[in-house]
């Protein structure tokens, strides 16, 4: 398993890719704990969340729904429909690095967000399922991005396996699915993947 290096070329001490994974569970395991909780609120509030926070397109204060969108979800079951989904793929990408995660799951959130912003449809637009395909895309990519032969056996790995959700960023006639916010979440997981590359590959500043 390839690790981000701390400045020396090193992992640091503790830096092994099992605390890596440990983290991982607890960190990814604690988000979607806590969609749980707020369902649950927005279940006992019959999903008036919804109508608050949700993002409703071209309107100028929806702007501020897209830092809340994905964490509301039509119902129990359209959660429990992201779960899994959610739960493999970012503990895949916090194997590589906290860094890599937020990066990855900020650029999937807000490009979804704005992409639903200019070009979703009429109904209000929830769920995470735009972070499951930013975190998805985001693994496809990256392997041949960073030229990792590792990473591009996962990624096929993961194509083998899940590729057909890809699906799902094409315009569909079902109005409840919002394609723009899945469309939205696999670029922004492309630009992540095309972020953290640049950086991987420049080169440290010496001191004189």
């Amino acid at each position: 398993m390839v690790l981000d290096a701390s400045p020396g070329g090193r992992p640091g001490p503790g830096d092994t890719t099992a605390a890596r994974a440990r983290r991982g569970l607890l960190v990814v395991g604690s988000f979607v704990v806590l969609l749980y909780l707020i369902e649950l609120v927005n279940i006992a509030l019959f999903h008036s969340l919804n109508r608050t926070f949700g993002l409703r397109p071209r309107s100028a204060d929806g702007i501020l729904d897209i830092l809340t969108f994905p964490l509301l979800h039509a119902n129990l079951t359209h959660l429990m429909s992201n779960t899994l989904p959610l739960i493999i793929f970012g503990f895949l990408v916090f194997l590589s690095g906290l860094r890599v995660f937020i990066t990855a799951l900020a650029a999937s959130w807000l490009v979804s967000g704005i992409v639903v912003w200019f070009i979703g449809g009429s109904s209000v637009t929830v769920g995470a399922s735009g972070l499951v395909f930013g975190l998805f895309s985001f693994l496809l990519v990256r392997g041949f991005v960073n030229r990792s032969w590792w990473q591009i056996v996962l990624s096929v790995v993961l194509f083998m396996a899940y590729g057909s959700i890809l699906f799902g960023i094409l315009p569909t006639v079902a109005s409840f699915v919002s394609w723009q916010a899945h469309l939205g979440g696999a670029i922004g997981g492309v630009i992540a993947a095309l972020l953290l590359s640049g950086r991987r590959g420049r080169p440290a500043a010496v001191g004189r």
